[in-house]
C-alpha cells in the first residue's frame, strides 16, 4: 500500500448507509495524478469528513475507465486543520451544530489559530467572540463534544458497517457509555434502537470475537424473530416454526433454541401458551360475504383436540389476552341495555340493513358495521349520532389515525380524534384514561377499525368503563393493520358481536367508476375501462377511472411519471405534489416506492442554487419536499402515516422541520430516520388516507404482492380519480388471488371461549 496526506477541499459524494466516499483533496506535495486544480481524487468507505480537515491515508492508486485517477482508501487518520483559512473551513462546513460559514468567519478571526485549541480546553472564551452569547456557546461547546464523542464512537464502527447518522444516535442513547456498551453487548443495540438490527449487530459481536452458539446470540435472535414476525402482523408465532426460522438465521443447531426459550421466559420477555389450530386456513376470511348478525363465511373452527405450543412477546400475550376479556366485559347486560330494547329507529331514508345496524349499535354493547366505499356508512353514522343526541347519551369518536379522524370529523360534521390523543397519550405519564380514569362515555364509535391493531386496541378497551357500548366501524375487505393482530376479521370471525354489512351501492355513488370497480375487483370481477370518445394516446378509460397499459415496470415509471407531472395536471388540474399521490404495492424496482420517490422528487422538487438540500441516512431532503412519518412518534405528536412538507432545513443549526397540515415539528438530523420522501407510497401506508387523485402501478414484476385486498383498498384510497399504470394480465392477478396472507393470532379462540 501507498501513503497520501493533504487537506480536504469539497466532498463530491457521500452515502450515509455505508460511508462510501467520493473527495477532492489538496495533497502535501506534488503529484502527477492531481488535476489542473492541483485536487486529488480519494474513494472509499470513509468517516464524516469536512473541508479543512487534514487526512494521513493508506491505499492503493486505482484508474477509473470514466474518472481517471482515484486513490483507494484502505485506512484512513483524521486530524484537526492547522492553518487559518483550514480552520475557518472546517468549522464553517456545518460540522458543528450552531456555527455557519459567517460565525466561523468572526470567529477565526478572533482567535487565529488557537481558535481550535481555545474552543477545546477553554471554550468559554467564546464569549469574547462579538454577537455570541452564553445560550449561542452552550450549543457550540455541546455540539464540539459531541462530534469529538461520535468520530470516537465511528472509529471502532465503521469497520462493522454502521453509517454516520446511526453513530449519531447511538452516541445521543448511551452518551459517554456508547463505546463501552456496544463493546459490552452489541445486542443491546437491535432492542434500544431504531435503525440498527439484529444482522448489524450480529456483525459486531461476531467481529469481537462472540461465538456463534452464545447463549446471548441465541436469545438476540429470537426476540428479533418473534418482533419480525410481529412486524409482519403476526400477534404469536407457532413454536416449530420460530425454531426453525431462528435456527436458519442463526445457523446453529435447534436444540440450542429451547433453552433459550425457557431462559427469555423466565426474564418475563416471552409467554407461551397453546392455541388450538383452525382445521382450514383463513385463506377467504377477508373477502367472504357476511350478511347482517352473521359470521362470515368461510372461517374454519378450531380443532379443539389439536393444540400447538404458541410463542409470544409478552406485551403481546397479554395485549389478546386483555382485549378478549374486556370485549367479553363489555358484552354483558347492563340496566341501559333493557331501557333501549323497544327503541324505534324511525328513519325512512335508510335502507333496512342500515337501520338494523343502529339498532345493533343502541342495543348490543359491542357491534360491527362493515361495507365498502359507497354504501352508506357515513349516512348510517349521521343517522346513529342523531339518535345518541336526541337521547342525551354522552358519545365520543375516534379513528387509529389522524389522517383518519380528520375524515370521520368531516363527514360526521362532529368533533373526532385519534385514539391516542382521545386516551390523553403522554410519552412520560402514559394514557390518562384507563380502568382508573375510564373514559366519560357511553357510547364510542371507532371507525376504519381494519387498521386497529391488538395493542392500541387493548389500550382502548382497557379505558372503557363497563356499560359503554361500542360501534366497531370498518371496511373488513380492506388490508389487515400495519400493527401486530387483525382485530376486525378476529371480532368478526368470533361471531362475539352482531356484525351489519352493507352491500348495496347507493345511487349518487354508483355513477362512480372508482366505486363500481371497487366492488367488482372485491368480488372477483375484472375491472372496466369504457373507452372514451376523445381518448388520448396511451390512456384507457374515462370519467374517474383510468387505465395506462406497461407491460414492464421500467415502462410503467415512465407513465407514472408523465401522468403525475403532466397528464393529470393539465386535464383535471389537480397539483402534483398536494393532490396527486403514487401507490405502489413494493419498494423495489422501477415502479417501486424507493425508486418513484427520486424520480417524481428529481422532476417536482429538484436542486436549485440556494435551495436547502441535506443528505440523511440516504436520503436527499429539500426544501419543499413531501414527506411521511414512518413510525410515531408521541414526543411530536406526529404518527405513523402523517404527510407534511418539509417547511425549513437549518444547516448551521443541524435541523428539518416539517409542516404537517399547519403543525410545524422539527427534527434533530439523528431523528431524520423517522421521516421518508412519500411523492410514492406503499398501499399499506396510506390505508385511513384518502387523496385526490391516485396512481398505481400494477404490474407483474410486483407478483408476490398482487392480491385483491391491495388492489381494493388502494384504488378505494382515491376520491375523484384513480389511474392504473400496467397490464391487464397484473390486474387480472391480483383480482383472482384473494389468498389473503394468515396471520398467527388468536383472539376469535379466545372471543369464542366462554
Amino acid at each position: 500500500m501507498e501513503s497520501l496526506s493533504g487537506s480536504v477541499e469539497r466532498i463530491t459524494y457521500y452515502n450515509a448507509e455505508n460511508g462510501y466516499s467520493v473527495v477532492r483533496i489538496r495533497p502535501s506535495g506534488r503529484f502527477p495524478a492531481a488535476n489542473r486544480e492541483g485536487l486529488v481524487t480519494i474513494v472509499g468507505n470513509l468517516p464524516v469528513l469536512c473541508p479543512g480537515e487534514r487526512l494521513e491515508l493508506l491505499g492503493r492508486w486505482t484508474r477509473h475507465p470514466k474518472h481517471g485517477s482515484q486513490f483507494e482508501v484502505e485506512k484512513c487518520e483524521q486530524t484537526l486543520p492547522a492553518t487559518v483559512a483550514g480552520i475557518q473551513r472546517y468549522l464553517g462546513s456545518g460540522l458543528i451544530r450552531g456555527i455557519g460559514s459567517r460565525l466561523a468567519e468572526r470567529i477565526v478571526d478572533h482567535f487565529g489559530s488557537s481558535t481550535l485549541e481555545i474552543i477545546e480546553n477553554q471554550p468559554q472564551r467564546l464569549l469574547e467572540v462579538p454577537d455570541i452569547g452564553p445560550k449561542r456557546t452552550h450549543i457550540i461547546i455541546a455540539a464540539w463534544q459531541e462530534q469529538k464523542q461520535v468520530k470516537e464512537i465511528m472509529l471502532f464502527l465503521h469497520s462493522h458497517g454502521v453509517s454516520t447518522n446511526l453513530a449519531v444516535k447511538i452516541y445521543k442513547t448511551y452518551g459517554d457509555s456508547a463505546l463501552e456498551i456496544v463493546q459490552g453487548n452489541p445486542y443491546q443495540l437491535a432492542r434500544d434502537i431504531h435503525g440498527v438490527g439484529f444482522k448489524t449487530a450480529d456483525r459486531i459481536a461476531q467481529d469481537l470475537g462472540l461465538s456463534s452458539d452464545h447463549p446471548s446470540r441465541i436469545e438476540a435472535g429470537l426476540i428479533f424473530t418473534l418482533n419480525e414476525m410481529s412486524n409482519d402482523g403476526h400477534v404469536y408465532a407457532p413454536q416449530e416454526t420460530l425454531i426453525e426460522r431462528v435456527t436458519q438465521l442463526l445457523e446453529v443447531d435447534a436444540s440450542l433454541v429451547p433453552p433459550a426459550l425457557e431462559r427469555l421466559a423466565e426474564e418475563d420477555l416471552i409467554r407461551s401458551d397453546r392455541i388450538p389450530i383452525p382445521s382450514l386456513p383463513r385463506g377467504e376470511e377477508a373477502g367472504t360475504r357476511g350478511t347482517s348478525d352473521s359470521t362470515p363465511r368461510g372461517i374454519a373452527e378450531p380443532r379443539a383436540d389439536y393444540c400447538l405450543p404458541a410463542i409470544y412477546l409478552t406485551p403481546f400475550y397479554y395485549g389478546e389476552v386483555g382485549v378478549a376479556e374486556r370485549l367479553r366485559k363489555l358484552a354483558e347486560p347492563t340496566p341501559q341495555e333493557s331501557r333501549r330494547q323497544h327503541l324505534s329507529i324511525p328513519a325512512p331514508d335508510l335502507s333496512k340493513e342500515q337501520q338494523q345496524a343502529i339498532r345493533n349499535a343502541l342495543m348490543h354493547p359491542v357491534s360491527v358495521l362493515t361495507g365498502g366505499p359507497g354504501t352508506g356508512k357515513t349516512t348510517c353514522l349521521k343517522s346513529l349520532i342523531f339518535h345518541l343526541e336526541s337521547l342525551s347519551i354522552p358519545y365520543a369518536l375516534a379513528s387509529p389515525t389522524g389522517r383518519a379522524a380528520k375524515r370521520l370529523s368531516e363527514a360526521a360534521d362532529r368533533p373526532a380524534s385519534t385514539i391516542h390523543r382521545m386516551l390523553g397519550f403522554s410519552p412520560t405519564k402514559g394514557f390518562k384514561y384507563h380502568p382508573e380514569n375510564p373514559l366519560p362515555v357511553e357510547f364510542l364509535v371507532v371507525d376504519e377499525t381494519s387498521m386497529l391493531d391488538l395493542l392500541l386496541a387493548n389500550h382502548l378497551l382497557k379505558a372503557l368503563r363497563p356499560g359503554t357500548h361500542l360501534l366497531l366501524v370498518g371496511d373488513v375487505d380492506q388490508l389487515p393493520s400495519v400493527g401486530a393482530g387483525d382485530v376486525l376479521r378476529d371480532v368478526i370471525a368470533s361471531g362475539s358481536a352482531p356484525v351489519t354489512r352493507l352491500n348495496a351501492i347507493f345511487r349518487q355513488a354508483a355513477g362512480s367508476q372508482i366505486i363500481t370497480n371497487a366492488h367488482r375487483i372485491n368480488c372477483g370481477e375484472l375491472p372496466v375501462f369504457p373507452p372514451s370518445p376523445h381518448r388520448r394516446e396511451g390512456g384507457e378509460g374515462q370519467g374517474d377511472f383510468f387505465l395506462f397499459p406497461a407491460e414492464d415496470a421500467q415502462k410503467a415509471a415512465d407513465w407514472i411519471e408523465d401522468v403525475v407531472c403532466n397528464r393529470i395536471p393539465q386535464k383535471f388540474g389537480f397539483d402534483p405534489v398536494s393532490q396527486i399521490q403514487v401507490l405502489a404495492p413494493m419498494y423495489r424496482g422501477p415502479a417501486g416506492v424507493t425508486a418513484l420517490n427520486q424520480r417524481l422528487q428529481e422532476r417536482l422538487n429538484p436542486p436549485l442554487p440556494g435551495k436547502p438540500e441535506k443528505s440523511l441516512f440516504g436520503q436527499a431532503f429539500r426544501l419543499g419536499d413531501k414527506v411521511m412519518q414512518t413510525q410515531n412518534d408521541y414526543d411530536k405528536d406526529v404518527y405513523n402515516g402523517d404527510i407534511g412538507v418539509v417547511h425549513a432545513l437549518d444547516l448551521v443549526e443541524h435541523t428539518l422541520t416539517v409542516n404537517f397540515e399547519g403543525r410545524l415539528v422539527s427534527y434533530d438530523w439523528s431523528e431524520a430516520d423517522q421521516i421518508t420522501l412519500a411523492y410514492a407510497v406503499s398501499v399499506h401506508k396510506a390505508q385511513g388516507s384518502e387523496f385526490p387523485a391516485v396512481v398505481l402501478p400494477v404490474v407483474t414484476q410486483h407478483y408476490i404482492m398482487l392480491q385483491r385486498n391491495l388492489l381494493y383498498t388502494a384504488i378505494t384510497r382515491a376520491q375523484k380519480l384513480c389511474v392504473l399504470v400496467g397490464s391487464r394480465r397484473a390486474i387480472s392477478i391480483a383480482v383472482h388471488n384473494n389468498q389473503v396472507a394468515q396471520r398467527y393470532t388468536a383472539l376469535d379462540w379466545r372471543l369464542r371461549e366462554r
